[in-house]
Order: structure tokens, then C-alpha cells, then sequence
């Protein structure tokens, strides 16, 4: 069944509004072609630190730029007519005072028209998120699994598991919500926790690795539409297979080239007849 198309794009406050209504429908979008195909189906699009793994092949994304994020940042606008578009905000780019997250949050949402930012990290983070929401900068909390901490985590595992971290995650949850984040994203967080986070906070939670009881869910587009065959999370859903199409289109192109079989004649251009 088609989306029926809205009238104008998406704003936090309209993803605040939708807990209790209806599931938030959330993808990752990094480029314009992208963007323009997810967008009439998503409530809200994330222009994803993950970019610097998916598209620039790097290990994590504490390499990520403010001038990488902006780049993309803008090319997502571009196509975009209905999402509210969210942006990361990248490592370093906000944790060493409010003022420096505000200056980088201002500068992001200047320069690319997004509609606000996300930032990773639970109490410690608090105060900023007051400070942002207080100056007209709408935040993205994110709690659990946070890639910008895996140095200091333990590497991507799941979030939870034993009674202290559960109770440091949920503290986390409460005091993001509180601090005026219009939704939250939880993260690679144990199912039960998830669960009641979602039922506890006023603010929508988002997941990823977390739960169906979230108020909405995210996934990387490039997972979903599988392309990477490498190594697929156990959150991961491919509801497409484009690797093996991408690969077979590749192989079947360069064996067309060396045989001479294309370009053809309708694929060239002739003299114009006189």
C-alpha cells in the first residue's frame, strides 16, 4: 500500500506528537538519489555518523567531520520534501562544553537547513541538551550502544545485561527526556530494558537493536536494503538483497564491454541525416 503524500515536511514537534499514535518509520540517508526514494515513506530521516563506516569504509565513527556531516548534511536536504532530516552530530564536536555544542549545532543547522541533532550520552549530557532545546535547537537523545563510546565501552555489544548497567542506561533515558530531547534513539539495548523505557519517558523512544515496543524504529538503509553481505547484526532486517544485484549488474556490464557488445548501435550517436 502507497504513503499518502503530506502536505509539509515533518517536525520534531510532530515526531513528539506521534508516541501513543502510531510507530515512528525512521531510515539513515546520506546522499540526494537516496533520500528522494526513502523519504515519502519516513516520518524522519537521520544523516548518520555511521557514514563515515558505510560510505568512507572506516573502522568507527570518531573519525567523522563537521565538514563531512555538512556535505552530506546538504545533499540529503536536497532531496528531501516530507521527513523531518536529523543530523549527527560528530565526535568531539559537542562533548567539551554546551557553548562548543551549541556553536556546532547552530553552524550544522545553518548550513544544511536540517530540522535539529543528535547527540550520543545519558546524565553527563543533560545539562547540553537543556542548554540546546532552551536556544531553539531541537534534540535527538541516544542512549544504550553509543559508537561514539566504543573506545571507552568495550567495543559494539549489546547494552544492559547485568543490574548496574541497566539501571545506568534508564537513568540515562530519564535524564535526556527530561532535559527537553523531543525523541530518543536506544540503542543495542536488551529487549525488557527497552521495554520500559519506552513506557516510562513522555518522549518517543526510537530503536535500533532495542525493542518492538519502542515507539518507533531506525535501521541503516545500506543494511536494510542489504547491501553489505559481509556481516549482518542481529537487528538487521534485508528487505532487499541489492549486493548480489549490484555485483551480477557489474559482472554482466564488464562481460558486455569486453566482448564488444556494448555500447550497441542505439546507445551511440550517428550523423544526423541531411
Amino acid at each position: 500500500m502507497s504513503t499518502p503524500p503530506r502536505q509539509k515536511r515533518f517536525t520534531p514537534a510532530d515526531i513528539t506528537a506521534l508516541k501513543g499514535k502510531r510507530p515512528i518509520v525512521s531510515l539513515t540517508a546520506y546522499t540526494t538519489p537516496i533520500a528522494r526514494l526513502l523519504d515519502p515513506h519516513c516520518d524522519l530521516l537521520l544523516v548518520g555518523d555511521s557514514l563515515g563506516m558505510v560510505l568512507y569504509g572506516l573502522d568507527s565513527t570518531v573519525s567523522v567531520t563537521m565538514e563531512m556531516m555538512i556535505a552530506h548534511g546538504q545533499a540529503v536536504l536536497r532531496g528531501v520534501s516530507q521527513a523531518c532530516v536529523i543530523m549527527d552530530m560528530p565526535f568531539g564536536s559537542y562533548q567539551e562544553s554546551k557553548e562548543q555544542a551549541f556553536r556546532n549545532a547552530a553552524r550544522i543547522m545553518k548550513e544544511t537547513g536540517c530540522d535539529g541533532i543528535k547527540l550520543e550520552g545519558g546524565t553527563e549530557m543533560a545539562e547540553t541538551v537543556a542548554f540546546l532545546t532552551e536556544r531553539g535547537v531541537p534534540v535527538l537523545g541516544h542512549v544504550g550502544l553509543m559508537p561514539q563510546q566504543v573506545n571507552t565501552s568495550g567495543g559494539y555489544r549489546s547494552k544492559g545485561h547485568s543490574e548496574a548497567e541497566a539501571t545506568k542506561i534508564r537513568h540515562d533515558a530519564k535524564a535526556i527526556g527530561d532535559a527537553g530531547a523531543f525523541a530518543l534513539v536506544i540503542e543495542g539495548t536488551v529487549e525488557p530494558l527497552a521495554r520500559a523505557i519506552s513506557g516510562e519517558l513522555a518522549c518517543p523512544t526510537i530503536g535500533i537493536g532495542a525493542s518492538p515496543a519502542c515507539d518507533g524504529q531506525i535501521l541503516v538503509s545500506d543494511d536494510m536494503l542489504g547491501l553489505f553481505n559481509q556481516f549482518k547484526p542481529r537487528f538487521v532486517k534485508h528487505y532487499a538483497e541489492l549486493a548480489g544485484t549490484i555485483s551480477q549488474a557489474a559482472e554482466d556490464y564488464a562481460r558486455e564491454v569486453r566482448e564488444r557488445s556494448f555500447p550497441g548501435p542505439e546507445h551511440t550517436f550517428q550523423p544526423r541525416k541531411t
